[in-house]
């Protein structure tokens, strides 16, 4: 998406009375419904003493954050706002560290843990990461590939994590 194309989408969301805290809101409710599921989660195999699946549903999305993170920081990709003269509807003070998008990914390998033991409930939380990935690039924070790469490198995490290694 070019500067020009960026912002002709951004000035009409603009243009309506709700669009900026529309995107701001929903993206800011996403990752709070995904943190609170997971946190939930947790609690509910501790709480029901499945001491396994909270292990594994701690430690493969805790190991994969860390690989993410640490690849991000190196890798170091700018953001579209850094590239291009825009304005992005998400304000955000952060440069660099954009591949891939690290709340997608978490969105995803929550999703994919919440899954294993709730199908319904993570079926629910991979849409609403395919929303989230949708709302960071119309945001202005992440291109499509960031987003793109992120659930791709959650949902294969999770594959490999939770019905592969375990």
């Amino acid at each position: 998406m070019t500067a020009e194309q960026y912002n002709a989408m951004a000035d009409k969301i603009r243009s309506h009375r709700w669009g900026v805290a529309f995107v701001t809101i929903v993206s800011r409710l996403i990752v709070w419904i995904t943190m609170g599921s997971y946190l939930l989660l947790l609690g509910i195999l501790f709480w029901q003493k499945e001491y396994e699946s909270l292990y594994h549903s701690a430690l493969v999305p805790g190991v994969a954050f860390v690989v993410v993170s640490v690849f991000r920081h190196f890798f170091d990709a700018k953001r579209p706002y850094e590239m291009m003269e825009i304005r992005p509807l998400i304000v955000k003070d952060k440069a660099g560290q954009s591949f891939p998008s690290r709340h997608v990914f978490s969105s995803f390998i929550i999703g994919m843990a919440v899954l294993q033991t709730y199908p319904w409930w993570g079926m629910i939380l991979l849409v609403l990461g395919v929303l989230l990935a949708v709302l960071r690039v119309v945001g202005g924070v992440h291109y499509a590939r960031d987003v793109i790469a992120g659930a791709a490198i959650g949902l294969l995490s999770g594959i490999l994590g939770f019905y592969v290694i375990f």
